[in-house]
């Protein structure tokens, strides 16, 4: 397995890996793949990371700029998938740690609405303050790269349809 960034001739195979992979999460909204779409038509994607195996697409991890409270500078990751069929083989594993490798030199943190006993191993946590509208507290997790503790309402990329300023 290899990662590398994606290129043009993978969008349909990410978004089918996307798809695929969200409708095991019953938290999922069915829209993970047009946010993905979206996300890269208005050239908002700063990271688009595929594993690849034998020239097959089996994971796919985005990234995008987003803002806590008023502090810009964060990247947030999401959607993070993997086939189904290669769940519990390190990929996401091997994908996250590609990403934050890449986002520790442009970022002053991560952060990523989740699962925090997956995402706790990458070192991710909840903060007091830290909020996405209309998500519980401990899902929203931050990773800052500088020790700096994160205050504010997580604010996405419009992608994402979460009707907030940019």
């Amino acid at each position: 397995m290899s990662i590398r960034d994606e290129i043009p001739t993978d969008a349909s195979a990410i978004g089918r890996v996307v798809t695929e992979a969200m409708r095991l999460l019953p938290q999922a909204t069915g829209t993970e793949a047009a946010i993905v779409e979206k996300l890269r038509a208005a050239n908002a994607l700063t990271l688009s990371l595929v594993a690849e195996e034998d020239g097959e697409v089996i994971g796919h991890l985005a990234a995008s700029a987003a803002r806590i409270g008023e502090q810009d500078g964060w990247g947030l990751i999401g959607p993070l998938a993997v086939a189904p069929a290669r769940h519990r083989r390190g990929i996401g594993s091997a994908l996250m740690a590609e990403a934050l490798r890449r986002l520790r030199a442009t970022c002053r943190g991560a952060a990523l609405v989740g699962d925090p006993g997956y995402y706790r191993r990458f070192g991710f946590r909840a903060f007091p303050g830290l909020t996405v509208e209309g998500c519980p507290p401990e899902v929203v997790l931050a990773l800052p790269f500088d020790g700096s503790e994160p205050r504010g309402e997580l604010i996405h990329h419009p992608a994402f349809g979460l009707d907030r300023p940019e």
